[in-house]
């Protein structure tokens, strides 16, 4: 019997800070500030640089526990309550932290039992930050002491506009190995699971003698002498972002009963990274707005990624604005090597976040740190000070905010695409168990390759968590969605029935949610859809002399990594492309695309890995054929974003258009409406034609 996943709960209303009183709505603009890093002279400084650089919203006490409680029960609010004065009474708005995110030291050299242990059974020490388990009773009871203290304090502050629930919770301490984790994995499986037989049924509990008699027989994946139980592993991962979300939870409830008029939020850590630790799209609905921390993967990748990240991001919100919580001005300091950032992408990615429907552009930090771990991460003011091209980015982009929010760019939102690319964060930590045919499908994501691929073809596409609102779109990716209830694969097939078009790809619809395979060939949910049969894969590297590590479709592609041995498919498939292979490999000629017509719509199947120029290749010729060949035209040298508002009194829809250069070299491009701003970009005399630079970006709009 399959398992029914219980449904993801409703959503609280949307809502967003409201602007100080006296002050017009705006783009947000600041960042996490940390004055007590810094003497009370400093302060005033930074009050007069922020307001030089349009600064009108900062988030604070993040990490000050420490010093809003120096011991148990000896509170300190004056520093706190002077900063936001001064900031308040300049027109900059707070968004104000429980500030549990990092326990002071009495804390938990009093309760030590509130500190995370490894999966050695190692104790977590304080020295680092976020110390704290998730599941500690103790722990809980302090966190709450604190942000009902910060409530009471707070509530009737005219100059605090936002809660900003912990900071980045799961960074350091999402998996935890505890006894406390353990009781409480315990309960959520029962909760979860009703009776320990079904337990047993999603775990395959009989392979290897794990079979269990009773709850408290359940364990969290301690470290052990082989592989661990895939579905126990899958299932520890829903627990520990659901562990780390109940806790959030009670903060916002405690927080909400004391001060229930202003808006929670907290900062995701979404990216283009094989799936998050903490799923997201199931956090979402816990927050009045969403807010996410993302920063730059280097190298030619670097818009791509970024623009994939918060395309998801806005999915998640469900197209409602959110906020952009951290970025950076340039370098890091967690890499092994932090690179800084090439001029013009301060403004540039700034405004590609923008673009994709954030309504709010913050960083990390204000003021760089002189001392600690973060010290050589960049900051809007930089160790070099006010006179430093970083600090004068950073004015320019103020200046450019203002001007998109005087134009009318805070009533618009990201619009629609034709084409939707799933995203499933429980899919990608499928893919991380140790047991698949290869390591290699846990690396980027298959969803980020067609991301591209589409950007190749000069298709803007929205990549959508998989529970979201996609089956309205024209065409629908399923890259290595590999667990598959039966209920997708249902809604799949109506859509496709409906005239939709999808494309899956290999290792998608190959489990149920408890990562029990579906039997009778791969790909398993998808087999009617699909039309194809595969009954193993074949997966390809180096590591072994005589092994392949690549295959060659009969169109010129490159398979790496993995391909799906199809070895048979339904009637009326049509077989597009075949490998090219050695005989001894039993490859040649086995199908490797293949074209199934489906009631009013299609599906595509992809049955390998392939790179993204590979994937646009064979996308070129199919899109007229899955009805949005219209998109074919635009260049794939330029980004094309649109924000859309709804009609105004004269009855027309105001366009945003964002066009930015995904190349290294200049490129022009048609210019559409009146030009607002350019950056590295430059408008001819008639406003026809643009010519954007390396890093180049141009907004105009359309009455």
């Amino acid at each position: 019997m399959e398992f029914i996943a219980p449904e993801l709960k409703p959503r609280r209303p949307f809502r967003w800070p409201a602007a100080l009183s006296g002050s017009k709505p705006a783009i947000f603009f600041g960042g996490d500030y940390n004055p007590e890093q810094w003497p009370r002279e400093v302060w005033d400084e930074d009050i007069r640089l922020m307001k030089k650089a349009g600064v009108n919203f900062v988030s604070l006490a993040i990490f000050s526990w420490a010093r809003l409680e120096p011991q148990e029960d000896v509170w300190d609010f004056a520093w706190l309550d002077e900063i936001i004065t001064k900031l308040g009474s300049n027109g900059i708005a707070v968004d104000l932290a429980s500030a549990t995110a990092s326990p002071a030291i009495w804390l938990a050299q009093k309760h030590p039992e509130i500190l995370p242990v490894d999966e050695d059974g190692r104790t977590v020490w304080p020295g680092a930050r976020q110390h704290w388990r998730a599941t500690s009773p103790i722990y809980r009871e302090y966190a709450l002491k604190m942000c009902r203290k910060l409530a009471e304090h707070y509530k009737d502050n005219p100059y605090v506009v936002a809660w900003h629930l912990g900071n980045e919770y799961g960074c350091h301490n999402l998996y935890d190995y505890s006894d406390d984790a353990n009781k409480e994995f315990q309960a959520w499986c029962k909760e979860r699971y009703g009776t320990i037989e079904a337990v047993n049924e999603a775990w395959g509990a009989d392979f290897w003698s794990q079979r269990v008699t009773s709850f408290d027989q359940i364990l969290v994946p301690r470290h052990v002498n082989g592989f661990q139980n895939p579905g126990r592993m899958l299932d520890f991962r829903r627990f520990s972002s659901e562990a780390l979300l109940r806790f959030c939870e009670a903060e916002r409830d405690a927080i909400e009963e004391i001060c229930p008029d202003k808006p929670f939020t907290t900062n995701f850590m979404v990216s283009g990274a094989a799936g998050q630790g903490v799923d997201y799209d199931a956090w979402a609905p816990s927050m009045d707005f969403v807010s996410n921390d993302h920063y730059f993967t280097p190298g030619e990748a670097h818009l791509d990624e970024l623009t994939y990240s918060a395309d998801l991001v806005d999915g998640m919100a469900r197209r409602s604005p959110w906020l952009l919580m951290e970025h950076s001005t340039s370098a890091v300091n967690w890499r092994n090597i932090n690179y800084r950032v090439k001029p013009g992408n301060t403004v540039r990615d700034s405004l590609a976040h923008l673009a994709f429907g954030a309504n709010g552009i913050l960083y990390f930090q204000w003021r760089q740190s002189q001392a600690g771990a973060e010290k050589f991460h960049s900051a809007m003011l930089p160790h070099a000070g006010e006179n430093s091209q970083i600090f004068r980015n950073v004015c320019e982009l103020g200046e450019d905010l203002r001007s998109l929010s005087e134009a009318g760019l805070l009533d618009t939102r990201l619009k629609r695409s034709d084409v939707a690319v799933l995203f499933d964060n429980e899919s990608s930590w499928a893919l991380q168990c140790d047991t698949l045919p290869t390591k290699k499908l846990a690396e980027f994501p298959e969803a980020f390759t067609f991301y591209r691929a589409l950007l190749d073809l000069g298709i803007t596409s929205d990549v959508i968590p998989v529970n979201g609102d996609w089956d309205g779109h024209r065409m629908v990716v399923v890259p290595n969605i590999y667990l598959m209830s039966s209920k997708l694969s249902q809604k799949l097939e109506a859509f496709a029935r409906k005239g939709g078009m999808v494309i899956v790809t290999y290792m998608s619809g190959i489990a149920d949610q408890t990562d029990r395979i579906w039997l009778g060939g791969y790909p398993g949910a998808l087999r009617k859809l699909t039309g194809v049969r595969v009954e193993e894969g074949f997966p390809l590297g180096s590591d072994f002399a005589g092994t392949p590590d690549k295959l060659t479709l009969s169109n010129g592609a490159v398979a790496h990594d993995y391909a799906d041995v199809v070895t048979s498919v339904d009637e009326g498939v049509d077989v597009l492309a075949t490998y090219e292979a050695p005989a001894d490999w039993g490859m040649n000629g086995v199908p490797a695309v293949t074209f199934h017509t489906f009631g009013g719509g299609a599906c595509v199947y992809l049955g390998c890995r392939l790179n993204h120029e590979d994937v646009a290749g064979i996308l070129r010729p199919l899109l007229p054929r899955l009805g949005v060949e219209s998109a074919v035209e635009s260049s794939s040298d330029v980004l094309r974003v649109v924000r859309v508002g709804e009609d105004g009194e004269d009855g027309v829809t105001r366009q945003f258009i964002f066009l930015f250069n995904r190349t290294d070299h200049e490129v022009q491009a048609p210019l559409e409406g009146t030009p607002l701003l350019a950056s590295l970009a430059s408008v001819d005399e008639d406003s026809s034609q643009v010519t954007l630079s390396s890093q180049g970006v141009v907004v105009s709009v359309i009455e």
